[in-house]
């Protein structure tokens, strides 16, 4: 399916894009991987090369809308098309809407909304060149309430509103959108505070009996994306929620309150 097709990932240096990136290297792609730390992308890169396939990496900041479509460029620039491109480049601010700052709520909805729709912006044009896919990763968040994480909740629920109208604009072109919705999946995510910064040390307090390996969820992934899935919601727990949190509102409130 993905044999020499060019996969550009964004937040590729941890979590979902580092191992979606050695699933679609293990299936034969091509990948071109953009993040902000470029050691990482190195380590990553001489990894799925030791698989046989070409990896390019291209640091970027989806913050910096130049540096996304300067990304996108040197893509071409180098391999001549886009196949698939991934917007996946995201993180979570914590805390209670009461207490965060306009800086809070535009550093979460800057990084996970505005960077994710000009991902596909950019990529648009040579998507639609090869008949390709775009994946838009969201969250089961998008269906629930969201105590404690409310901004990284709605800017969830944005991606989920942007994948269902691309869904309908690129009705004809030949491309497709799928938006991919994760439970608790082993990440980075708790690690990086409201500014954005990487703290290694952190501990994660999601429940570490739901979570699924980073690996195993990279293969779903893969696969919703191969097959042009409009929506994929994973994880047994995230599929509970999301059904939930579409069809008993009442009773998703009255779960989620007691967390909060």
């Amino acid at each position: 399916m993905f044999k020499d097709k060019v996969v550009w990932i964004t937040g590729a240096s941890s979590g979902l894009g580092k191992y979606m990136a050695y699933e679609f290297a293990r299936k034969g792609a091509i990948l071109a991987l953009s993040a902000r730390r470029k050691d990482q992308l190195e380590a990553i890169s001489a990894e799925i090369k030791k698989l046989g396939t070409s990896c390019l990496i291209i640091p970027c900041d989806v913050l910096e809308e130049n540096q996304l479509e300067a990304a996108v460029q040197v893509v071409v620039k180098e391999f001549g098309r886009i196949d698939v491109a991934v917007a996946n480049a995201g993180f979570g601010v914590v805390g209670k809407i009461k207490n965060l700052s306009a800086k809070e709520w535009r550093r979460q909805m800057d990084v996970n909304v505005t960077g994710l729709a000009l991902t596909f912006k950019y990529a648009y044009p040579y998507l639609k060149e090869s008949q390709g896919r775009i994946a838009l990763i969201g969250s089961v968040a998008a269906y629930v309430p969201n105590p404690g994480v409310g901004a990284y909740g709605a800017s969830k629920a944005a991606v989920r509103s942007i994948g269902q109208t691309l869904q309908l604009e690129l009705k004809g072109t030949g491309v497709t959108c799928t938006v991919l919705h994760p439970g608790f999946v082993e990440s980075d995510i708790a690690k990086v505070d409201n500014e954005g910064v990487y703290h290694p040390e952190n501990p994660d307090p999601r429940p570490a009996k739901l979570m699924w390996p980073t690996d195993k969820a990279a293969k779903v992934m893969v696969r919703a994306i191969a097959k042009r899935k409009k929506s994929y919601v994973f994880t047994g727990h995230g599929k509970f929620i999301a059904f939930i949190g579409q069809h008993f509102p009442h009773l998703a409130r009255w779960m989620f309150g007691k967390m909060g």
